[in-house]
């Protein structure tokens, strides 16, 4: 039965609106009627896996037969592939919502390869980002038309996409390189999604763009590290004031926390903190003239470690428990990659494996200990 509905159905009872008969048939219903309803696990998997093929063998087709067409035949080739899956989506609507929703996944999905397709029909010599951002758009309007959860999770993915897209042609353009905001950016835009599920809004949307967060967040995570010190020396100044770098770094903090500001209201002030820290990275780079200093190389993992834990705590005290599993994940990795680079050169080739083993070991252990315990707790809260 759904969080809401048990919440509800509790608030009326506390009020004197229901009685606990009442409470107790609603409750028999519903779960009855949702069970009736649910669709099995491998039913979900064929529809997940067949949207999936399908649209890679309509595209690969497609591609194969691409240079036989005549020009007008291409052009109605994306009008057809484009208009059909929308069609199926509506007509299975009622029958098969499912089977609907991958319908009109598939449909948004064709969208992008036809404004590409488009493009390369009528010769069009335009910033490739333009297509990107017309795919967005497509998602946006569909999403606004049918409040399907696919056209979110793709509008999410797309609007960072055109964004990177558009700094890395700007400058590639102009000849310059690439900035090391552009993936600390996508690591707090990350923990955006992340925190946008919880424990009072738990949409579909948002279940999306929580499992989008949870997926980038390591990636993003070592790829901002590993590019932390890019731009130390941009002219010999910070990166963080450079000022040919000022609007892009704003960009890259404010509007993740201006999509935090409208997903959690009052609570984004949480993600207001994951921004400091984001912005510590950059702080913490190695400069040259200390790059083998203490600080550099301990300064770094205490902040990673401060990291781990910041996001744990954030999990107990928004009932969230992917956060907690993901939180106590980074600070495992963050003390093997310590050991790894700081401690483990250190010492002998027995004595280095003979520590690598009791840390994992024991370490393990505890840190599991550590995470059902956190978790049993937050699922005590919840219930």
């Amino acid at each position: 039965m759904a969080e809401t509905l048990r919440k509800n159905l509790d608030r009326w009872i506390a009020a004197g609106i229901l009685d606990a008969d009442r409470a107790d048939r609603i409750r028999s219903f519903e779960q009855s009627r949702r069970s009736g309803e649910r669709l099995r696990w491998p039913v979900l998997l064929a529809l997940a896996l067949g949207g999936f093929l399908l649209s890679l063998g309509v595209l690969l087709f497609v591609a194969a037969h691409w240079e036989e067409l005549t020009p007008g035949s291409r052009f109605a080739l994306v009008l057809l592939m484009v208009a059909a899956f929308p069609v199926g989506g509506a007509l299975t609507s009622e029958k098969f919502p499912a089977l609907s929703l991958t319908f009109h996944a598939i449909g948004t999905v064709c969208l992008g390869a036809g404004i590409f397709l488009a493009a390369q029909i009528f010769n069009l010599e335009a910033n490739w980002t333009n297509g990107i951002l017309l795919w967005a758009v497509g998602a946006l309007i569909g999403w606004l038309l049918l409040g399907k959860w696919p056209h979110a999770m793709l509008l999410a993915l797309l609007l960072p996409t055109w964004l990177v897209g558009r700094w890395f042609y700007g400058a590639g353009q102009n000849g310059d390189g690439g900035g090391t905001f552009v993936w600390e950016g996508l690591l707090l835009l990350s923990l955006t999604y992340l925190s946008a599920r919880t424990a009072d809004h738990a949409s579909l949307e948002r279940k999306a763009l929580a499992s989008i967060g949870g997926i980038a967040l390591f990636p993003c995570a070592i790829i901002a590290v590993l590019t932390r010190g890019e731009l130390a020396h941009h002219d010999g100044q910070h990166p963080l004031t450079a000022p040919g770098l000022i609007l892009p770094w704003l960009v890259a903090i404010g509007a993740p926390l201006c999509l935090a500001l409208l997903l959690r209201g009052r609570a984004a002030w949480m993600n207001g903190v994951s921004a400091v820290w984001v912005l510590g990275l950059a702080l913490v780079a190695p400069h040259r003239a200390f790059l083998w200093s203490d600080w550099d190389v301990m300064g770094f993992y205490v902040w990673a470690a401060v990291g781990a834990a910041g996001l744990i705590a954030w999990g107990i005290a928004e009932r969230r428990r992917e956060r907690i599993n993901l939180g106590v994940a980074a600070f495992a990795l963050t003390v093997l990659f310590f050991y790894f680079s700081s401690v483990m050169d250190k010492l002998g080739r027995a004595e280095s494996l003979f520590g690598i083993g009791v840390l994992l070991l024991l370490g393990g252990w505890g840190l599991e200990r550590l995470r059902r315990r956190l978790v049993t707790r937050v699922g005590e809260a919840v219930s």
